[in-house]
């Protein structure tokens, strides 16, 4: 089973808004960031172009390229997003950021990142995804709740959007009712996301919303 062009489009979408947020918490807070983020910025955006360019590849050196594009792209995203939160939390604790509105405007943009970036780890790991893999009965790392009544859904497949709900109920709760982590990586993966989120709203937006009052 192949994933249809639509399915793959809202997750590029999805990962060129992530790239945008990233632009939005430095320019936001540019006292605190150096020019070199937006070389990093400059990578994730070729990544993203050259991820675009052999999404349709067929024979397997461009297909090899396709997977690693993808691969890499989704954890420089996710490396730079903790890298943003991690600089901001430091410069809240040493007093560098003193304007409410840019940490409130920080922590917001951290975490919908933070959301994006997960949605696409776990849809990278059960599914296809971005590296546009055939479907494999490995593929086992969420049991959703439609894959428990298969008289009712019987051919039915878990798309982006259903990983993009888990990853907001995670962010939101530390846990997801829509489906449930079976292997070890999909557990620290939601494990860590959930931590992330939890500084983000805890530390960032509770200390900008103390400044602002």
């Amino acid at each position: 089973m192949k994933l249809s062009k639509s399915e793959l489009a809202e997750a590029q979408i999805a990962l060129f808004v992530a790239i945008v947020l990233q632009v939005v918490v430095w320019r936001i807070n540019h006292q605190v960031f150096s020019d070199f983020q937006y070389v990093i910025v400059a990578v994730e955006v070729a990544l993203a172009i050259v991820l675009g360019l052999t999404a349709n590849f067929r024979k397997s050196r461009g297909r090899a390229l396709h997977h690693a594009s993808a691969t890499v792209l989704i954890a420089f995203v996710t490396i730079a997003n903790f890298a943003s939160l991690a600089v901001v939390v430091y410069a809240l604790i040493h007093g560098t950021i003193a304007n409410g509105t840019a940490l409130l405007g920080s922590a917001i943009a951290i975490f919908f990142t933070n959301v994006i970036v997960y949605a696409l780890w776990y849809w990278e790991i059960d599914s296809p995804a971005l590296t546009n893999r055939r479907w494999t009965k490995s593929d086992k790392d969420f049991q959703f709740v439609q894959q428990n009544l298969p008289d009712e859904f019987p051919s039915w497949k878990p798309k982006f959007v259903d990983y993009l709900y888990i990853s907001i109920v995670n962010s939101l709760n530390g846990a997801t009712i829509g489906a449930n982590p079976l292997t070890g990586h999909a557990k620290m993966l939601m494990a860590t996301q959930a931590i992330i989120s939890m500084l983000t709203l805890a530390l960032v937006v509770a200390r900008s919303v103390g400044i602002l009052g």
